[in-house]
């Protein structure tokens, strides 16, 4: 009977998307490190246009589905803070593909925002490396 899971087991190990697998860990880490720098780079080097055009904020728009969804999946605190992190910077950029008329000052301000929450996002996905934590994680 030990080797049967019970269905707590089983709902509280589909409750974690990413904790455990060291992979999607590094992976978000990696990947929100790099968008954090591509919106340094733009601040750096004075480039304050942003995509206006139909693609984009379709683009965008399906970004934002996904992650909300992902965000219904887990109910892991550390996953809930990553992927929320994600869907502020999609939202974001939703906005302003969007909002053609913003001011550069206006997109500047949003890519400094963007930029310190992509680096917030790498570092939460870090903190999934290390797997799920006892049940008070996975509270609500």
């Amino acid at each position: 009977m030990a080797a049967h899971k019970t269905d707590a087991s089983r709902t509280r190990a589909k409750a974690h998307l990413m904790c455990g697998t060291a992979l999607w860990g590094f992976a978000g880490a990696a990947v929100s490190a790099y968008f954090s720098y591509r919106s340094y780079y733009h601040i750096a080097n004075a480039d304050y246009s942003w995509p206006h055009t139909g693609w984009t904020i379709i683009t965008y728009a399906i970004w934002i589905v996904v992650i909300g969804g992902l965000l219904t999946e887990t109910q892991c605190r550390r996953e809930r803070i990553f992927f929320g992190l994600v869907l502020i910077n999609f939202l974001v950029g939703f906005g302003l593909s969007a909002w053609s008329r913003a001011s550069d000052n206006a997109i500047h301000q949003f890519r400094i925002a963007s930029t310190v929450v992509w680096a917030l996002a790498a570092l939460a996905s870090l903190t999934t490396i290390s797997g799920p934590r006892k049940s008070t994680e996975n509270e609500t």
